[in-house]
């Protein structure tokens, strides 16, 4: 862990009554089951009234009675749990810690984490290749099975297990400290006792059974090292699997501006440009002016006193049309200004703004979830123990049987013998074998699967939450609708409305600009003369000598303009999810034209195949609701959640959770983050924002939202092979723990030999890896 992140991973306090809440970061935690001995410990300090503990974050938000509890006794708690929180952290209490300082601490933290884990398995695999080589040569190499041979076996084995194998038996002991076991207790107990018995072996061989006759008992140090190093590469790739997920928040807090241009005047003095001053956005303050240009975004919620523009909120909303701003209107930080300049009154700042709720929103849906899933450590807490308990029956069985000292060194054999079987080799291979081959073959689908928890997740979804926009439908506005009045054809009313619209950087002008040209077969658009635009309500232009209004019924009503004709016709298009605009020609009522975001063709056949797989579909939009229901119409999907925000998302995701089912949200923007990670399974679209592809489980790199029923099915293709991996490792240690007990010996005189332990193993983690390699056949169906 390093330093720099400790300096900044202030705790974070906030007052609610009688109940007061703090963030504390907490080092040392590595696995699930540090989490969970870190709530309890907490939870069972006097004035504790809640405790969560996020390991992607590596932080403990806590609601505790002031009265009843301290801050130095919650960092005492932590601590009596075996971890420890940054020197001086907690005497900063009362600091609230913004989104870009949390990104910040959590990145480099982990970084530190993956140079010291890369360091530890580069150190264990160049010493372990060697060893193995020597280990598994069983004398073919002249000298390897000699006293020279088994010295440097000695030496390269202590290196190992003594340097990056010391941390399993730190968190071993802190674990059983706590009376707890996890998969750092077998990895200690099975290295360990490997270790101990080869070394005494190679030092004083005459303490074992037929020394005397010049046999020399088998030593175990390559499966020490081997072990070690399968363990440490998998811990590497559950930090690659964390990075991406702190990618996130990363990508998310880069959405506000670094700077903000501030006003030293007021509405009452000169606002010109010779009074900004550029300062860093974090310094602003609640009541601050700011000035923001056209391509510039927000640096913080507030609001606009003066000019009007168009905004991109879709990263709040999800909705694909910008929003007209004028003065009064609500901003929020981060989202986009497109059409023109505004002054905004800065409302909130740091970790009260719209952004920073949506950072903490994706913080605390990540680490919510379980970390890769390995069944070795569901079962280890149980596996453990038992395994504890045969070896030690089957040392008190021998003793009893032969209490000389020949039987009581057999008895010691029998009982290492049980340890080093009962160490997961293919175990600890049969979920990432799985997983490599499975994400490798998606890849080639286009189907980007980041790490074997959403594999574990995307097997078992039954609820599908889908967004509209840029999932579903193109996320951009297109031409959908042309009606013409009186003589004139739609396509010359196009070509005057495209015309007219050319002067307008407004998304919805756009898109009746590309409709007309696409319908004009090559002939150019006219340069549009006096060009005026009224946000919110329309544009008027004077193209080829005529003049040529476009916008809402009332501003056509400004000028006498009756819309009545063709209004039914307008709120019939509204209701199937377009945005009508009427357009007169020299005053007069000539047409309408409308705009919509349009289902891609791939949607349709995703929606079916995903119900064909017994799969619940419902979308979850922050667009209006008329046209949700129109899309979801077209689509064949029955329920519908529209209006709602990011925040509203992730309840809804949530809730669905405590239903039972097992939910996968589908998106592709900003908006979309937070339920993506509160999702059991998060799928990105790839054409949408890199902030989406980054808190999400599963990428959808092609085909858009018609890859999803593949990814389904590798994920439960995937699944069924790990799940027959599992069955391969444990069926090793079912018959070979009571072969290495010797609990065979009186009926059939069977033991555990060298050569049988070392071809068991090698058997099974290779039927492991062909196991695996078979989904490389897997296909896409249909």
């Amino acid at each position: 862990m390093s330093t720099a992140s400790v300096s900044i991973a202030a705790p974070r306090d906030t007052d609610e009554g009688a109940v007061r809440r703090i963030d504390l970061p907490i080092e040392g935690m590595t696995c699930a089951a540090c989490v969970r001995r870190v709530e309890r410990a907490l939870l069972a300090t006097g004035g504790v009234r809640d405790a969560k503990v996020n390991l992607v974050t590596r932080s403990a938000t806590i609601m505790f009675d002031p009265a009843a509890a301290s801050t130095t006794g919650l960092v005492a708690a932590v601590e009596r749990a075996g971890y420890s929180v940054p020197e001086g952290s907690a005497a900063l209490g009362g600091a609230a810690v913004a989104p870009a300082d949390r990104a910040a601490a959590a990145e480099e933290s982990l970084d530190g984490e993956r140079r010291a884990l890369w360091r530890d398995f580069g150190v264990s695999l160049a010493l372990s290749v060697p060893l193995l080589v020597l280990g598994m040569s069983h004398g073919r190499i002249p000298g390897a099975d000699g006293t020279i041979g088994r010295f440097v076996q000695l030496a390269l084995a202590t290196a190992v297990v003594f340097g990056p194998g010391r941390r399993f038996f730190r968190l071993a002991w802190a674990a059983l400290r706590h009376r707890a076991a996890d998969m750092n207790t077998l990895v200690a107990l099975g290295t360990g006792a490997a270790w101990v018995y080869s070394a005494v072996a190679v030092v004083a061989p005459q303490l074992f059974p037929h020394a005397e006759h010049g046999v020399r008992p088998h030593v175990y140090f390559e499966a020490a090292g081997a072990i070690i190093s399968f363990v440490l590469l998998g811990k590497l790739l559950e930090t690659r699997a964390r990075k991406r997920l702190t990618d996130a928040v990363r990508g998310l807090v880069a959405l506000q501006p670094r700077t903000a241009r501030r006003l030293r005047g007021d509405l009452e003095g000169d606002l010109e440009g010779d009074l900004e001053e550029e300062i860093p956005a974090a310094a602003l303050s609640p009541g601050d002016l700011v000035r923001v240009r056209p391509g510039e975004r927000m640096p913080s919620d507030g609001e606009v006193v003066a000019g009007a523009s168009a905004v991109d909120e879709s990263m709040l909303t999800g909705e694909s049309l910008p929003v007209d701003k004028g003065a009064g209107a609500a901003v929020f930080g981060g989202t986009l200004n497109q059409s023109g300049q505004l002054t905004v009154r800065i409302t909130k700042t740091g970790a009260d703004t719209a952004l920073a709720r949506i950072v903490e929103a994706v913080e605390q849906a990540q680490g919510s979830k379980a970390p890769i899933a390995r069944l070795a450590d569901t079962v280890s807490g149980v596996f453990v123990p038992v395994v504890l308990g045969i070896a030690a029956l089957a040392f008190v069985a021998w003793v009893a049987v032969d209490p000389s000292a020949a039987g009581l060194a057999a008895a010691v054999e029998r009982f290492v013998a049980v340890l080093v079987i009962a160490c997961p080799c293919a175990l600890g291979l049969a979920t990432p074998a799985a997983v490599a081959v499975g994400t490798g073959r998606g890849a080639e689908l286009g189907v980007l699967v980041k790490g074997g928890a959403a594999l574990e997740a995307a097997s078992r979804v039954d609820t599908v939450l889908v967004d509209k926009t840029g999932t579903l439908t193109a996320g951009r506005p297109q031409l959908a609708a042309v009606k013409a009045l009186g003589e004139a054809s739609e396509d010359e009313l196009l070509r005057l409305v495209g015309s007219a619209e050319l002067g307008s950087e407004h998304p919805v002008a756009k898109a009746l600009v590309e409709g007309a040209r696409a319908r004009a077969g090559g002939v150019p658009l006219a340069a549009p003369e006096d060009f005026r635009a009224d946000a919110g309500r329309g544009v008027v232009a004077r193209v080829e000598g005529r003049e040529v209004r476009i916008g809402t019924a009332r501003y056509l009503a400004e000028r006498g303009i009756d819309a009545a004709p063709l209004e039914e016709l307008a709120q019939g298009l509204a209701g199937q999810g377009n945005t009508p605009s009427f357009v007169a020609v020299d005053g007069q009522l000539a047409g309408l034209v409308a705009v919509a975001d349009l289902p891609t063709p791939e949607a349709r056949e995703a929606v079916a195949a995903l119900h064909g797989l017994g799969v619940r579909v419902a979308m979850v939009t922050g667009d209006r609701e008329a046209t949700a229901r129109a899309v979801a119409r077209q689509l064949g999907i029955d329920e519908v959640f529209a209006e709602v925000r990011p925040e509203d998302k992730a309840r809804i995701v949530r809730e669905e959770r405590e239903r039972g089912r097992v939910v996968a949200m589908v998106g592709d923007g900003i908006n979309d983050a937070p339920a993506l990670a509160g999702a059991h399974v998060g799928i990105a679209v790839a054409s949408g924002t890199d902030i989406a592809v980054a808190a999400a489980d599963v990428a959808l790199l092609r085909g858009g939202v018609g890859a999803l029923p593949a990814a389904l099915g590798l994920a439960r293709a995937t699944l069924r092979t790990i799940r027959q991996n599992l069955f391969w490792a444990f069926i090793y240690n079912v018959i070979g723990i009571p072969i290495a007990a010797g609990a065979l010996y009186p009926v059939t005189g069977w033991l555990l030999s060298p050569v049988l332990a070392s071809a068991a193993m090698s058997l099974s983690s290779v039927s492991v890896l062909v196991s695996s390699l078979r989904l490389r056949r897997f296909r896409q169906a249909g």
